[in-house]
């Protein structure tokens, strides 16, 4: 990543909303199949930027990938209000072509897809809360540029794989995807992303952003407590909108496998909460009612439009159910013998 800065004076006369003064930084990354400038007049979003996107393989998914701007602006602050332990929820907004997200400390996200830009503004008050920063703001413009630009699915989900063979990991929130995550990252898979998926549906190519891993603190009971635990237990703890507090790994500083590349989809695996109690963990699921199923766990992504090519490439590949075993490394045997066409 380079940075440069360029330091305007401002002109209050001719340039009354500061389009064209105040400092700039900028950071160039390759992401999720495009090429993202980043310009700011702030420092600390900078430093968010380079915290969730700095050090991640470079992935591209076609020769000619789009060029995307996301500017930052820290705007002018309002006091040292504090509103607890967490900022407003963000509302989605919409309208004359644009796409964003809003809260009451006039801080918002605008997206132009069109464009191929989005203005992402953050008030010193949301400031203090830099995870909601980066996790509701700067990535939800990174995200949805990057799929509005090139017609990706996005999926909520988690995909691993091995060489270049990729399967992509569903199942609603406390199904596991990130404990059988960490377990393939501990057996040697590549590692794409846990949370959010983006597939590429006519060659179906999945790419996401490998930066971090959030594991509950019960789930700790599962890993090595020298080798993992204690590692874990060192990292950050963010605190989602629900409540649920989960430590934040950041997989760039350790010995894990990031996908250096896209992975090519092999399957798509369900995971279930249901234990298999002593029969195969892994069953086919018929393809008759694959298109609803899908749709079901993957309401925003059915209304996109490489949804009916996407959904007609996995009933050619393959739709698996993968339930409990007696402890999460056995999913890591029925996933290689998916990946290696075994069923």
């Amino acid at each position: 990543m380079t940075r440069r800065h360029d330091i305007e004076e401002p002109d209050r006369l001719t340039d009354p909303f500061g389009e064209r003064s105040s400092t700039i930084l900028r950071e160039h990354v390759r992401l999720l199949g495009g090429r993202f400038q980043f310009e700011s007049n702030s420092p600390q979003l900078m430093q968010l930027v380079n915290s969730a996107y700095k050090g991640l393989p470079s992935h591209r998914l076609t020769e000619a990938s789009p060029r995307l701007t996301v500017k930052l602006v820290l705007g002018p602050g309002a006091g040292p209000r504090r509103f607890g332990t967490e900022p407003p929820p963000l509302s989605m907004l919409s309208g004359a072509g644009l796409v964003g997200t809003a809260t009451a400390m006039s801080s918002s996200v605008i997206v132009l897809p069109q464009e191929l830009a989005a203005l992402v503004t953050v008030s010193p008050q949301m400031l203090r809360y830099p995870y909601h920063t980066r996790y509701e703001m700067i990535e939800f413009a990174v995200f949805t540029l990057a799929t509005r630009s090139q017609l990706l699915v996005p999926l909520h989900g988690a995909c691993v794989g091995l060489g270049r063979r990729g399967v992509l990991l569903m199942g609603p929130s406390g199904a596991g995807k990130s404990t059988v995550a960490l377990q393939c990252l501990l057996a040697g898979f590549h590692f794409v992303s846990e949370d959010a998926v983006f597939v590429e549906p006519r060659r179906m190519k999945a790419t996401g952003v490998a930066n971090y891993l959030h594991v509950r603190a019960e789930t700790l009971q599962w890993f090595d407590p020298i080798r993992v635990g204690d590692v874990i237990r060192r990292s950050p703890v963010i605190r989602r909108r629900s409540g649920v507090k989960k430590f934040e790994l950041d997989l760039r500083r350790g010995a894990y496998s990031l996908a250096p590349r896209p992975l090519d989809v092999a399957a798509v695996v369900l995971l279930s909460p249901q234990s298999a109690r002593g029969s195969s963990l892994v069953q086919r699921l018929a393809v008759a009612d694959l298109g609803t199923r899908l749709a079901a766990s993957q309401p925003y992504a059915a209304n996109q439009p490489g949804w009916n090519p996407f959904v007609k490439a996995v009933a050619k590949l393959g739709v698996f159910e993968l339930r409990r075993g007696k402890h999460p490394r056995d999913a890591v045997g029925a996933l290689r013998e998916i990946l290696a066409g075994d069923f």
